[in-house]
């Protein structure tokens, strides 16, 4: 870890440049270029408030706030994802001209969609103010989870952007993986919405802890308890230990499979 940070610090700018390089070249060409950023979760937002709120009628009051609250933090993890799996494959030709740490690749993928992340709050405090929702205290505790969200997402990026050098079916896996990780997360309900002998299974899954911290400040106005903050973290830090390591362990032999 602190061989992360060291490489992290020794080539902020250059994981800046990439992260910028990143943004411009997701919007090239794109008429609205950044303001997709905003759009994209708000579309969504609309096709599931009205499928679930008018057609299917989950009894929820302002689901928009509630729908959206769990999905900008989870459509971060899903677009981190799919850019970090690529991250090493399509630097390539540089990596194999230009010593350099590979770390700053998955980082610099990562670092993209946080700036998307961020953009994509507009949005959400959009809705808040027209649908005159409140606006909790407790927005401020967001970059808690925030963090915790990150350190789960790098761990997995960059175990996901090693194995994909070596096994190119991982993205198309990973792919059809996001898809059903989607639905078994608590995205479009709460765990409350499920029978009591299937809670315990959806428990198993990391991603239930970061998106309801964001709900509860979103949403509901309230901080979570300290020892789920603690869970959170403690997740996200190991999640990012072992896939670091991983990624440690296969790195000079990246440049042989890229």
């Amino acid at each position: 870890m602190l061989q992360l940070l060291r490489e992290i610090s020794q080539n902020y700018e250059l994981i800046w440049a990439l992260a910028m390089k990143e943004l411009r070249v997701r919007y090239k060409r794109s008429v609205l270029g950044f303001v997709w950023a905003l759009l994209n979760p708000l579309m969504m937002m609309v096709i599931l408030t009205l499928v679930f709120s008018k057609i299917m009628r989950f009894p929820v009051k302002d689901y928009a706030v509630f729908l959206i609250s769990a999905l900008l933090p989870w459509t971060f993890f899903s677009q981190s994802m799919g850019y970090s799996m690529e991250s090493i494959i399509s630097n390539g030709e540089l990596l194999k001209k230009v010593k350099i740490a590979k770390s700053v690749f998955p980082v610099a993928a990562v670092l993209s969609n946080v700036i998307n992340f961020l953009l994509s709050m507009a949005p959400l405090a959009l809705i808040v103010v027209v649908l005159h929702f409140p606006l909790h205290w407790t927005w401020i505790f967001l970059p808690v989870p925030l963090v915790a969200l990150i350190l789960f997402t790098l761990g997995c990026g960059f175990f996901c952007a090693t194995a994909n050098v070596f096994f190119r079916d991982v993205s198309h896996i990973m792919q059809i993986v996001l898809s059903g990780w989607f639905y078994l997360s608590p995205v479009m309900y709460s765990l409350d919405f499920l029978p009591q002998q299937y809670r315990d299974f959806f428990r198993l899954n990391p991603m239930l802890y970061f998106l309801n911290q964001f709900r509860l400040a979103i949403y509901y106005g309230q901080l979570p308890e300290l020892k789920s903050i603690a869970l959170c973290l403690a997740i996200g830090l190991l999640a990012l230990i072992l896939g670091y390591a991983y990624f440690r362990r296969s790195e000079d032999a990246l440049v042989y499979y890229v």
